[in-house]
C-alpha cells in the first residue's frame, strides 16, 4: 500500500519537494487549508513538517490536534521548535538518504502499530505474546491472541461453530468443547492477574469482547 504524506511548509520548501515528488517512493499531500486536510487525512500515514511552520501558531497548533498520526520534523541542526514529532530528519540530506529515512520510519510505524491492539482497557502485544492493564501482563499463547483479536473485530458475538473454523480451522482434533476449554482457561488467567471476570462476555448467541 502507498505511503502518504501530509506536508507543512514554507512556500519554498514545498516548491523544494515538489521538483523532486516524482523520485520518492511515497506520495506528498500539501497543506493548504482545513477543507484540504478534511478531505486527505483518511489516507495520510505521517505528517511531514519543516521546524519553520513551528512559529506560526495556527500551523502548531492544527500539527499537534492530529491524533494517531506520526510527525517527521525535518529542521536545521540547532533549531528551536515547539512540534510535537516521533522522527527528525536533520537538513541538508540527499534525495536518496530521504526517501530511505522516510520509508523505512514509516515501515517501522506500521509494523508497531500492526503489533498492538488496544481493547478497552488492556493492550495485547502481538510480538511479545502479552496481555496488560496499568503495570500488570499475563503471556497468551498465539491461539489465544487469535481468539482475542477475533472476538474484538467482530460486531456481534460469534458461536462456537464460527470459532472452530476461523481459529482451529476445523482441525480433526478440535470440538465445541476445544472452544470452551480455552476460553475457560484464558479468562481464568485473565481474573486470577486483573481480578475481571467480563473480559469475555459470554451469552446465548456465542462469545464477545
Amino acid at each position: 500500500m502507498q505511503n502518504n504524506l501530509l506536508v507543512f511548509g514554507t512556500k519554498n520548501f514545498n516548491n523544494s519537494l515538489h521538483e523532486i515528488k516524482d523520485y520518492l517512493d511515497f506520495s506528498l499531500f500539501f497543506f493548504n487549508n482545513d477543507t484540504v486536510l478534511d478531505d486527505q487525512i483518511s489516507t495520510i500515514n505521517a505528517l511531514l513538517v519543516e521546524s519553520a511552520v513551528c512559529n506560526d501558531r495556527r500551523y502548531l497548533n492544527l500539527i499537534n490536534s492530529i491524533n494517531n498520526k506520526p510527525v517527521l520534523l525535518i529542521e536545521k541542526l540547532g533549531f528551536l521548535q515547539k512540534c510535537n514529532y516521533t522522527h527528525k530528519i536533520l537538513s541538508p540530506f540527499t534525495l536518496s538518504d530521504f526517501n530511505t529515512m522516510v520509508v523505512t520510519f514509516i515501515t517501522s510505524e506500521k509494523f508497531t502499530q500492526n503489533s498492538f491492539i488496544k481493547i478497552k482497557q488492556y493492550t495485547v502485544d502481538k510480538n511479545e505474546k502479552k496481555l496488560s492493564k496499568d503495570n500488570l501482563s499475563i503471556t497468551v499463547t498465539e491461539r489465544e491472541i487469535y481468539l482475542i483479536e477475533l472476538l474484538f473485530n467482530e460486531k456481534k458475538p460469534q458461536s462456537k461453530t464460527n470459532l472452530l473454523k476461523n481459529i482451529w480451522k476445523y482441525s480433526e482434533d478440535a470440538d465445541t468443547h476445544t472452544v470452551e476449554t480455552h476460553i475457560y482457561r484464558l479468562r481464568k488467567k485473565i481474573f486470577a492477574k486483573f481480578n475481571d471476570e467480563n473480559f469475555i462476555i459470554s451469552s446465548n448467541s456465542g462469545y464477545s469482547i
